[in-house]
């Protein structure tokens, strides 16, 4: 666990090496709210005309929005308005798995399993950050990052093996995301983590 610097909403992003990849070709220049924005409005699009179907357009709608929203990942994000990004990702990753898996009848257990692991990672992203602490880098690696999840949902749609890979794309994340936080937790200074609430208190 290492400090955080100035600004932490790059950090909530949770980009994965294909986002991070893409944001290294325009180095910081490009501004990241408006093409998320652009993102957001393709994708419902998609989504609303292939309802994510094997043969739907809806399963185009990862790569459109890493195309888009990629490029970004590198900007210092400190805009005015610039903390809507990482809320913005995150409807566009849980709107498309839910869509995927509603439209290809994968069981709805299955479904929140999967949303719930995501879930789990964000909120835990989230608390460390308010601790002042950036989770380890490869964490976004091996969890693959928004991009990489839902460019994996795509290609299982397209496979049509949907179900299975819900399931075992759900375990591997719940099994991934629970270790490296209980390790990361426990290792971690009591009183490192307690004193910056404390401090906003005073």
């Amino acid at each position: 666990m290492t400090p955080v610097p100035g600004s932490t909403v790059v950090a909530y992003r949770d980009d994965g090496p294909l986002s991070r990849a893409m944001g290294l070709l325009v180095a910081g220049q490009l501004p990241p709210l408006p093409p998320v924005i652009a993102g957001t409005f393709v994708t419902g699009v998609l989504l609303l005309l292939g309802v994510a179907g094997t043969d739907g357009l809806a399963v185009f709608a990862p790569a459109v929005t890493l195309l888009l929203a990629g490029p970004g990942s590198t900007h210092a994000h400190d805009g005015r308005f610039d903390w809507l990004v990482p809320p913005i990702l995150r409807l566009i990753e849980y709107t498309f798995v839910a869509a995927c898996g509603f439209a290809h009848e994968v069981h709805p257990v299955v479904i929140f399993v999967l949303l719930g692991a995501l879930a789990f990672h964000h909120y835990d992203l989230v608390y460390r950050l308010r601790q002042r602490v950036y989770a380890p880098a490869w964490l976004s690696t091996f969890g693959l990052g928004w991009d990489g999840r839902m460019m994996v949902v795509s290609l299982v749609a397209l496979t049509g093996w949907l179900t299975s890979g819900y399931l075992l794309l759900a375990l591997y994340l719940w099994a991934f995301f629970g270790w490296e936080s209980l390790t990361c937790w426990l290792a971690a200074p009591r009183s490192g983590v307690e004193t910056p609430d404390m401090g906003t208190q005073d």
